[in-house]
């Protein structure tokens, strides 16, 4: 807005007050007089009303800065504040010497940090994307905070004496059970959240069930599942969603269920609710892949070769570059280049199977003959190389020589639970099952 005298517009009184206050707030973070907190946050800075006798800023573990994207500095002026605090983010190859040199902080008080009993190894052992929470005066540190895990922080503070002290602040955990039910429209994920949980529950349900449902292709609208797991939370707040304990998914008038069960030797699996595992030889697909290109099929017409030729395997559609993983554990007896594969990687696995991998871009580190692999561990990478027409993996499941359709194999199962612990596994079972809750009905064929 402005006003005009004859062909000359002035600025009104409002503008010039916004430009004032504008350049105010430019010269006080210019000269430390404001604080600039993280962002999504308010900056916190502790105050002192006698300078002569500085206390140190101690900030509840709650109040770290654990989901914060960027590091800035809240920095404590000359006017009036005595301390300034700095949330700083760990980066790759980080040290607590690199920080502290970075920050212009006194390596003296580093060297009496490291000197606190039983302080050294947790601070040496730094972990990339983690904050740390730095409080100090002119370079002197008076604290510093450090989240250990989820349940534990390492607060070091300056006592009025002048020497550092240490402590380990305790949150405990608290778990809350949960059963969520939902029905599938578009995609699990999206029924998941629907029903009031959260990615990694998505992810662990169809982990769970992989072995049997091939989440890619065989997941239809009005597919349902029941899933019952704990929240974790944390000083009143909600921090994650725990381990699933007990789940059914219904899909195409099947029913499947899963409990987890943790033996007296500490093992966590799950099993079907007669006590056999879930838990597979060999994984039905071992890339994630956006389509079916190809499927197991003896008189198929070679696109390339334009002439009837058997089609041994399953060929996924995947990017350049997509990771491949050994479909069980294994030894590798070849990985090379081999005509119309391309780069292939065969592995030889117990029972006289072995999975074949072709027309890869590039092998993963390790992949070599005579080494061996575990199920799910990467061995490879999508590619186009031999004889393809685009990018993706060729999959072959050979047993005694002879090639089965990986589709629909019958995989070999894990070890069932063992029978010493079959009666605690009935007992502590029962309850988890009992909370999902999904009658059997004429249309679903329990598993």
């Amino acid at each position: 807005m402005a006003f005009h005298f004859g062909r000359l517009a002035v600025p009104s009184p409002i503008v010039w007050l916004q430009a004032a206050a504008c350049a105010i707030v430019g010269w006080s973070l210019w000269h430390g007089a404001l604080a600039v907190g993280p962002l999504g946050t308010t900056p916190e800075v502790t105050t002192t009303p006698d300078s002569n006798n500085p206390s140190p800023a101690v900030i509840s573990p709650a109040a770290a800065p654990a989901r914060i994207a960027t590091a800035q500095l809240a920095a404590a002026p000359s006017l009036g504040l005595a301390l300034s605090r700095i949330d700083v983010m760990v980066t790759y190859n980080d040290t607590l010497d690199g920080i502290f040199r970075r920050l212009k902080l006194n390596l003296a008080d580093l060297a009496s940090l490291r000197s606190l009993p039983g302080l050294r190894a947790g601070l040496d052992s730094l972990r990339p994307g983690e904050w740390l929470r730095v409080t100090h005066k002119d370079g002197q540190l008076f604290g510093l905070e450090r989240r250990m895990n989820e349940s534990q922080t390492l607060q070091v503070v300056r006592e009025p004496a002048g020497g550092l002290k240490a402590n380990v602040l305790q949150s405990p955990l608290e778990m809350r059970m949960r059963t969520v039910r939902g029905r599938i429209d578009t995609s699990l994920f999206e029924a998941v959240e629907a029903a009031g949980a959260h990615d990694p529950t998505a992810v662990q349900l169809a982990d769970i069930f992989g072995w049997d449902i091939d989440f890619a292709q065989d997941i239809r609208p009005g597919d349902s599942f029941v899933v019952s797991y704990p929240e974790v939370w944390r000083d009143g707040a909600y921090l994650k969603d725990g381990p699933i304990q007990a789940a059914a998914f219904v899909t195409q008038g099947r029913e499947f269920q899963a409990v987890r069960y943790t033996d007296p030797q500490g093992g966590s699996h799950y099993y079907t609710p007669d006590g056999r595992s879930l838990h597979k030889a060999f994984l039905r697909t071992p890339v994630e892949f956006t389509r079916v290109s190809s499927r197991f099929n003896s008189a198929r017409m070679h696109p390339i070769l334009n002439r009837i030729r058997a089609h041994k395997g399953v060929d996924y559609a995947a990017p350049v570059g997509t990771p491949v993983r050994a479909a069980g554990d294994g030894r590798i007896r070849f990985a090379g280049r081999k005509g119309g594969y391309g780069n292939l990687v065969e592995i030889e696995h117990s029972r006289s199977i072995v999975t074949v991998y072709g027309h890869l871009s590039r092998f993963a580190r390790g992949t070599r003959v005579g080494a061996h692999v575990t199920q799910g561990e990467v061995i490879a990478y999508v590619g186009m190389t031999g004889l393809a027409t685009g990018p993706h993996l060729h999959y072959e499941y050979r047993v005694n020589g002879v090639f089965q359709n990986p589709q629909t194999v019958v995989l070999p199962g894990a070890e069932p639970i063992d029978a010493r612990w079959r009666a605690d596994f009935i007992a502590r079972s029962a309850p988890l099952l009992a909370a999902l809750e999904v009658p059997a009905g004429p249309q679903l064929v329990s598993r």
